[in-house]
């Protein structure tokens, strides 16, 4: 594990040793956080430099949590080395680093058998409820239409998330989440997109609605807003297909109108994905077929990183 934040601690790591992971070095600068995650987690190892265990270890599967602009640098380091890397979101945060990126993932196909897995924390598309919107989904004619709202709260412009240079903003930041998840259940690639964002007195707006068509003629909106109330819930997807209307609130319940052979599901807790994408990046290791699509990786950050820059 590179990085040592709140999201690490409280979510991937947990979900990693629940799938069976041997957790072997814990990478990161972050005060005391390593030393106490460490031992809480019992890692093998504790250090503060990527580039000793890149030289040392012969550990092959890496996961990345760290701040944005620091992903493509490691990811390419821990790529060259053959390393199997699980990245959180966004791979990258500019087209120059997607393409180096992007070179090196090609050049390892062309080179070895087995190229190295390559994975984003995209983990909506492994939501228990989201895999049964899809099976849905596929029993309908014609095209979807998505309308996605995202209640994303409030983060103070001198946050580092707003950077450019740092976070890249929320739009590459945290809206490729959404635009992966559309992606995903259009079972179709992405033929263009646009976005109008609300004027703020941040360097990358956060506040935005951003509007997507598909190659196979399915068309989405993802309106995702900053300012709205902590109170009300976080995300709401309505999917329209063939005289069918599907609802998923907030990753907990999901109901349809007009669907013959189905009514509604509910969760007992909110489940977005986490743990079924660390069981997938672990089995990928063994059928060196990545959890998903390469393309769908690089088709999200292209689309959404030439609206940005």
């Amino acid at each position: 594990f590179i990085g040592s934040g709140n999201y690490a601690n409280r979510i991937l790591i947990p979900s990693f040793m629940n799938s069976g992971a041997i957790l072997d070095t814990l990478i990161s600068n972050d005060g005391l956080k390593p030393s106490i995650y460490g031992k809480r987690y019992k890692f093998k190892y504790i250090s503060t430099s990527t580039k000793d265990f890149l030289a040392r270890s012969g550990c092959n599967n890496v996961v990345i949590t760290t701040r944005h602009n620091s992903h493509a640098e490691l990811v390419k380091d821990c790529l060259l080395k053959g390393k199997n890397v699980f990245v959180e979101k966004p791979l990258c945060i500019s087209l120059k680093e997607l393409d180096e990126i992007f070179n090196i993932y090609k050049s390892l196909i062309k080179s070895r058998s087995n190229a190295p897995i390559l994975t984003v924390g995209f983990n909506r598309r492994f939501a228990p409820l989201i895999i049964k919107l899809k099976q849905l989904l596929s029993k309908l004619s014609g095209q979807s239409a998505f309308n996605y709202s995202i209640n994303s709260g409030y983060i103070p412009s001198n946050n580092w998330v707003h950077d450019p240079k740092i976070g890249g903003g929320r739009l590459i930041g945290e809206a490729c989440h959404f635009l992966d998840l559309l992606l995903f259940l259009s079972e179709s690639s992405i033929e263009k997109i646009s976005v109008l964002s609300m004027k703020d007195f941040k360097l990358k707006p956060d506040t935005f609605v951003m509007q997507v068509k598909f190659k196979n003629g399915s068309i989405g909106t993802i309106n995702y807003f900053s300012n709205g109330s902590k109170n009300f819930p976080k995300e709401r997807l309505e999917v329209f297909k063939e005289n069918s209307i599907f609802i998923l609130n907030n990753f907990r319940s999901l109901k349809a109108y007009g669907c013959k052979y189905f009514k509604r599901k509910t969760t007992f807790v909110q489940n977005k994905g986490n743990a079924n994408l660390a069981k997938a990046f672990m089995n990928s290791i063994n059928t060196f077929e990545n959890p998903i699509p390469i393309n769908d990786l690089f088709d999200v950050h292209r689309k959404l990183l030439e609206l940005s820059q």
